[in-house]
């Protein structure tokens, strides 16, 4: 019987191809009712010499098929080790792959490069709200209701008294209502306007500079941006005013660069001008002053805005403006 059941098992455990069939195996022949432990507690009803010859010869085959048990175990464990590294094989030959350090967005870099050449010639930063009160946004900057110049700027309007702001223009409103000249500062910031193509977005951002003390003078317009935009794009590049307007600034500029892509020569970009305008500026009119309560006749000053994204895409040799938003990785990579 002892030779039958060792046959058995032996044949048993040949065909057992996982650990669970092998928990089974062994439980059928020597668990709590396994066929080897039924036997080994049947011994008490034999004779004692039968008994002890019996016991002897169970409990030697219990002992082997352990043994062959904890055999069979270690070689499937490490059969299920072999076919996972197989799975999980790595080719050591194969190239790594590449990770990428994050980098500011070219919009960022040059605007904290435009606050970095203010800085150094004692602009400070002064900051207000995107959603703005009518009056600061226009009517505190001599645009009342109804005047033509609002057809200017395409804007998003919150309530009837409430916008988005269209420009960081009543930023400098806003402080000169709390601080007395000297001034000296800049207004970075987002602003939004009804527009979308490959130049403009409904929203971007602004830098707007204001500069007011006792006879500050068009020279002294003249001097700061001719000295920010060579800083900005190179000491060789050529600089030029234009007479314009802004109901804010009287008289008004505009301010062009020499085209950095056709060397000033003319190409498509700067539609064979060889000029690129870059700048809106001029003296605070006298009207901004007086909503601001200052004293009539004791401060000139000169006020100017940019356009960060406008400045960016010449910087870069950028063509669309909507790439600044579309979050491509390949496009940002390159910065």
């Amino acid at each position: 019987m002892q030779d039958f059941l060792k046959k058995a098992f032996l044949e048993e455990i040949e065909t057992v191809s996982s650990i669970q069939e092998l928990f089974n195996l062994k439980a059928k022949y020597i668990g709590k009712k396994g066929i080897i432990t039924e036997k080994i507690r049947n011994l008490g009803s034999l004779a004692p010499d039968e008994r002890k010859t019996q016991g002897k010869i169970l409990n030697e085959l219990k002992n082997f098929i352990e043994e062959k048990v904890k055999n069979k175990e270690l070689e499937l464990k490490q059969r299920e080790i072999s076919e996972a590294l197989k799975k999980d094989f790595i080719d050591i030959t194969l190239p790594g792959k590449d990770y990428y350090f994050g980098g500011s967005h070219p919009v960022n870099k040059t605007l904290l490069e435009i606050i970095d050449i203010f800085r150094e010639i004692g602009f400070t930063v002064e900051e207000g709200p995107e959603i703005e009160l009518d009056y600061y946004n226009f009517e505190a900057l001599n645009i009342p209701k109804n005047h033509p110049a609002r057809d200017m700027q395409a804007t998003f309007y919150v309530s009837e008294d409430v916008v988005l702001r269209t420009h960081t223009s009543p930023v400098q409103v806003r402080v000169m209502e709390k601080k007395k000249p000297p001034l000296r500062f800049i207004s970075p910031g987002k602003v939004y306007r009804c527009d979308s193509d490959v130049t403009h977005t409904p929203m971007f951002h602004q830098v707007e500079g204001l500069m007011v003390d006792e006879e500050v003078s068009f020279s002294h317009l003249k001097g700061v941006l001719v000295y920010f935009l060579q800083r900005l794009f190179g000491e060789n590049i050529p600089v030029r005013f234009r007479p314009s307007f802004f109901p804010f600034t009287e008289p008004s500029t505009e301010i062009d660069i020499g085209c950095i892509i056709c060397g000033a020569k003319g190409c498509r970009v700067c539609k064979g001008t060889g000029w690129l305008e870059v700048l809106g500026a001029g003296m605070v009119h006298p009207n901004v002053f007086k909503f601001a309560g200052y004293p009539e006749g004791v401060y000139t000053g000169f006020a100017f805005g940019m356009g960060v994204e406008r400045l960016t895409m010449l910087k870069y040799g950028i063509d669309d403006i909507r790439l600044f938003f579309e979050n491509d990785i390949r496009f940002l990579r390159q910065f």
